[in-house]
């Protein structure tokens, strides 16, 4: 299901959220945006790799 958004669309959104939070907010809004996709990024990149085998000897010994 592909999104057509055309100008008109993004032009209404980037008004609604200027009213909404101002434009004093707007660069504290792309910077934690920015962070959280980086975050997202880095993350979803590491669930590609193969998770590390876990050996005994890493387990702390229990208590008798």
């Amino acid at each position: 299901m592909p999104f057509n958004i055309g100008p008109f669309e993004l032009i209404l959104v980037l008004l609604i959220v200027i009213i909404i939070f101002g434009v004093g907010k707007l660069p504290e809004l792309g910077s934690a945006l920015g962070q959280g996709i980086r975050e997202f990024r880095r993350t979803t990149q590491g669930l590609d790799e193969p998770a590390p085998k876990n050996n005994s000897e890493d387990k702390p010994a229990e208590a008798k």
